[in-house]
This record gives structure tokens, sequence and C-alpha cells, in this order.
């Protein structure tokens, strides 16, 4: 069951931290990782409810991201690597 499958009852009632982020990062990865295997056995029901999952949890994710205050992206990339808007695919998608 995903982390953030909430009863109705207790939604809104927890806190989100960076450690509730993680897991749900690291939670999706593993999704991806069951979803790629069960594609390569050919077993697609599996895939479907794996992938519904991690739908929810992708867009759990965005709306905390769209809820939260614009923070700079040093914050979110201190390696001060080059910012993900700053990438080639995305410079193509905005001309």
């Amino acid at each position: 069951m995903s982390v953030v499958f909430v009863p109705k009852r207790l939604r809104g009632t927890a806190t989100i931290n960076q450690e509730t982020i993680q897991r749900l990062l690291e939670e999706n990865d593993q999704l991806i990782r069951c979803i790629a295997e069960y594609q390569q056995k050919g077993r697609a029901v599996e895939c479907v409810q794996y992938q519904q999952i991690l739908h929810r949890n992708i867009v759990y994710l965005a709306t905390i991201a769209d809820a939260s205050p614009d923070i700079p992206m040093e914050a979110v990339n201190p390696s001060g690597g080059a910012a993900p808007s700053a990438t080639p695919a995305n410079k193509v998608m905005e001309s």
C-alpha cells in the first residue's frame, strides 16, 4: 500500500516534511522497477495496479510542490549543478 494512502478521517492531519517526500521518491523508484519487471514478464494487470499507485504518488508530490512557496533552485539542488529548467530539453520546449 502506498505511504500516501490515508483514511478520510486522517486526511489533512499529516505533516509534510523532507523525510515523507524522500520516502515517496524511494517508493516511486521501487514502483518503477516493479512495473518494468512485470512488463518484461508480460503481466499487464500487475503493471496497471502499480502504475495507478505511482500516478497517485506523483500527483500528490506535484500538489505539494504547487502549494509550496517558491524557493531558490540552489536550495533544491545543493550540488550547484544546472537547475532542471536549464536543461536543453526544457529550453527547446520553451521556444
